[in-house]
């Protein structure tokens, strides 16, 4: 493939839904050094923590997938700013065969990113938006805050994805960097699909210590799915292998966390375990794909725009 290549789903061997951009083309982090270090130390990270979003494609498209793609927007709380969402989804414009604009909005923006929000669809093609509520400190069932930005993603068709479950990031720093946990036990994304029943939804990652929760609420909203991105397949809870090979076999995804955690990695040990033959190819693409809305040949970078693996089964960003 080239970058020039417009994406074709047949030829992939895999797309992974969960892949951070890190670092900006100037060279700034997404997280403050403090974090960015403890987590790297947690994750113990193989390789190249910060490639540029060029390397990631690069990356991607010598294995033959394709990478979801997104920044974490958490400026309110930690007083960072993200990588552009801009950035991330020209690039996705640049190399349309293996990269998938997500974007990634604060809540506390307010209306200013509502309005953001529909801009970065409409004129950037983003397919979906990333929230990670511990870090940018928020409960997904507030009205107030929150239902603004659902309700343009639902009205657009694009995806909302949540991280779910304890996080690596702020693991190690005193008071874990001042990230609460509470935030994101699924029940509370729970509340979202009920009161807007048409929003795909993902649930990032096997959501320590509220697996189970994460599993009924899947099973229930028709509109929820489960990515199994930020822990070595070898670590995952038995019940979430058994919903992943019956009730939720067309609900879950691969994810991998790159580069915290790499695709190879995870794929080396998801060999190992116990998926159906019929099952592993709707984990590793074909549900992804549905719910992504991509054909054989579909190109899902911008429109109208020039432009972890700790030795516990690691917790996901």
């Amino acid at each position: 493939m080239s970058a020039a290549t417009a994406m074709n789903v047949d030829e992939l061997v895999a797309i992974d839904v969960h892949t951070h951009a890190e670092v900006s083309s100037k060279g700034k982090a997404s997280l403050d050094d403090e974090l960015h270090d403890a987590s790297s130390a947690y994750f113990k990270v193989e390789g190249k923590r910060k490639p540029t979003l060029e390397e990631t494609a690069a990356y991607y498209r010598e294995r033959k997938m394709a990478a979801v793609i997104f920044t974490v927007d958490a400026e309110h709380a930690t007083g960072t700013e993200p990588v552009p969402n801009e950035e991330v989804a020209e690039a996705a414009a640049a190399n349309p065969d293996v990269l998938i604009p997500f974007a990634s909005i604060d809540p506390f923006r307010g209306k200013a990113g509502v309005k953001q929000a529909r801009r970065l669809v409409e004129e950037y093609g983003v397919k979906g938006f990333k929230f990670h509520p511990s870090i940018q400190g928020f409960f997904p069932n507030d009205r107030e805050i929150a239902y603004g930005l659902y309700e343009v993603i639902e009205e657009t068709g694009t995806i909302a994805l949540f991280h779910t479950g304890q996080t690596g990031i702020g693991a190690g720093v005193p008071g874990g960097g001042g990230i609460r946990l509470k935030y994101s036990n699924p029940l509370h994304v729970d509340d979202v699909a009920a009161d807007f029943p048409h929003l795909k939804i993902i649930l990032a990652h096997p959501s320590f210590p509220w697996q189970d929760e994460a599993l009924a609420v899947a099973t229930h909203k028709p509109g929820v799915h489960i990515d199994l991105s930020g822990w070595s397949p070898k670590y995952f809870p038995p019940q979430l292998v058994q919903y992943a090979n019956s009730l939720l076999k067309d609900k879950v995804l691969f994810g991998s966390d790159y580069p915290v955690l790499t695709p190879d990695r995870w794929l080396a040990d998801f060999d190992k375990l116990p998926i159906k033959d019929e099952v592993r190819p709707k984990i590793l693409k074909d549900n992804a794909a549905r719910l992504l809305g991509l054909t054989a040949t579909d190109t899902p970078g911008a429109s109208g725009s020039s432009g972890p693996s700790g030795t516990s089964g690691s917790t996901g960003t």
